[in-house]
């Protein structure tokens, strides 16, 4: 059987905007009519999805599989790591958990976990013509170069020709495509076809002297230089950051004396699905931003704790920072202030935190805000399911994706949030969460509520409502198809596509 058609994106280091020139490239590919998926050997990430199937990904995966209007699969993304210290991860293959890992350990076991790569890539090929495959980090760090399977040793495994990108405006760029050149075997040097210059500001003409001197240098032509886009505004491009927080989203408190509501999201060390807030931050009565201190929370209207892949560390953070206390008083004074807790920021709002097993963290034990009169224990499946849901108080739909490892108990005390009507495609009838303080207090373990464009903007008038404001109508719903053609239309007008398919094709 003849196998896909490769393209593999590599960068100069993190951050880069690998993720969205594949993204862009997979959607160009598919309106170019070919049979496209996104392929990422590892991802090491907090912000996963859940797939059909009930496996864990990177959200990167499941936001390129959008890009190819295909279901997200387990074979896109075979391994994920997970950090949850500086030094231990989750591991994750093939959507499934199968231990917490130091960084050492990890790396030994890393030789073993390369089959599971390749095979996933070799059900890919045999599914689709195309397959844009994104690598990790930087394709030359010395320390990690003898044990990568995500870079160039896959690229070579796949036969795939490399585009390399670089991020101009962290400056340097010249130096930075160079170099990493420099840094690879002569052999790894043959598989770099391309370079692509990203986030450029200004009038590209200006580059000619360093685009004319990085060719001859090198030997290898620059595919595109794709200008810098702002993800707000009218021309703005609005999709996910793949695993963080943009530095404009943290800011100030919106002081313009507009009825904006001021949404503060705690920004936990272990931050978890933080495009949860996305559609959130596109409203045009929120002024959405991510804090680190407590000093930092200021007339916050709404106050988010978010997931977090180790939610006793965290919890042990915010008692710690002075973020608990500061939490409490504003509940207490301000009786308009909401407070939202979504999965691991859910079962800190209880009373008590255990995990017997070890699960998550080495703490078997702590106690947390105390603000619900509920109790977390931590089991050792984990829960991954999609599931579509009612709000309990208005029965306006929502669907989403559940991942933890906790079950909280006495919330029947309380009035649900949700009621889950569907889990993995199959009718049920289950509660999620709770609602306190008269709807002050809002907990679940659905991620991705908010993205339901009724459902977002009921909540937020709700909340305009207890500060006495008036309602606003949702004029415009998020429509992510609609913004990957933006994406694939900026991206295709600052490329040169002829030389793009002579690349592919292995013409160049």
């Amino acid at each position: 059987m003849k196998r896909a058609k490769t393209l593999h994106i590599c960068g100069t280091g993190s951050g880069v905007g690998k993720s969205v020139i594949a993204s862009a490239l997979c959607r160009i590919f598919l309106q170019d009519g070919y049979r496209v998926c996104p392929f990422k050997a590892q991802n090491m990430a907090l912000n996963s999805f859940v797939t059909r199937e009930g496996g864990e990904i990177g959200r990167a995966q499941a936001f390129q599989a959008e890009a190819c209007r295909i279901e997200p699969h387990v074979d896109m993304n075979p391994i994920l790591i997970k950090p949850t210290a500086d030094r231990r991860a989750q591991v994750i293959v093939h959507g499934k958990p199968i231990a917490n890992m130091s960084a050492l350990r990890y790396v030994r076991h890393k030789k073993r976990l390369s089959g599971a790569a390749f095979s996933s890539f070799d059900r890919l090929s045999r599914r689709y013509e195309l397959i844009v495959m994104e690598g990790a980090g930087s394709p030359v760090e010395i320390n990690l170069k003898s044990h990568d399977i995500v870079n160039l040793k896959m690229a070579r495994y796949a036969a795939a020709p490399v585009v390399l990108v670089g991020d101009i405006d962290k400056g340097g760029v010249f130096a930075w495509l160079v170099g990493t050149l420099e840094l690879m075997e002569r052999e790894e040097r043959k598989q770099v076809k391309a370079f692509i210059i990203n986030k450029f500001r200004g009038d590209a003409r200006l580059l000619k002297p360093g685009i004319d001197f990085l060719e001859k240098r090198t030997g290898i032509k620059v595919l595109g230089v794709i200008p810098y886009f702002h993800p707000s505004g009218r021309n703005g491009i609005k999709i996910s950051e793949e695993d963080s927080v943009p530095l404009d989203n943290f800011k100030g408190a919106d002081m313009s004396g507009r009825r904006k509501l001021n949404i503060d999201v705690i920004y936990l060390p272990h931050i978890s699905n933080f495009t949860d807030f996305d559609a959130l931050e596109r409203e045009p009565d929120v002024s959405l931003r991510y804090i680190k201190t407590p000093e930092s929370l200021n007339r916050p209207d709404i106050i988010i704790i978010p997931g977090t892949k180790n939610t006793a560390n965290d919890l042990r953070r915010l008692k710690e920072s002075g973020f608990a206390q500061r939490l409490d008083r504003i509940m207490r004074d301000d009786k308009s202030a909401v407070l939202i807790g979504i999965c691991g920021g859910f079962q800190m709002l209880g009373a008590r935190i255990r995990d017997p097993h070890g699960t998550e963290s080495r703490q078997k034990e702590t106690d947390a805000l105390g603000m619900l009169k509920m109790e977390t224990v931590f089991g050792k499946d984990k829960v991954l399911s999609r599931v579509k849901a009612k709000e309990a108080s208005s029965g306006l739909e929502v669907s989403g994706y559940e991942i933890h490892h906790g079950k909280s108990r006495n919330i029947r005390n309380y009035m649900p949030a949700f009621i889950i009507i569907e889990r993995n495609g199959k009718i049920v009838r289950d509660t999620d969460g709770v609602v306190a303080m008269n709807g002050r207090i809002y907990g679940t373990y659905i991620h991705g509520i908010f993205d339901a464009d009724t459902f977002r903007r009921s909540f937020l008038n709700r909340v305009r409502l207890r500060k006495g404001w008036g309602v606003l109508s949702s004029k415009t719903s998020f429509n992510p198809d609609r913004e990957l053609n933006k994406l694939a239309g900026h991206v295709r007008k600052n490329m040169d596509m002829k030389y793009l398919y002579k690349i592919i094709e292995g013409g160049a």
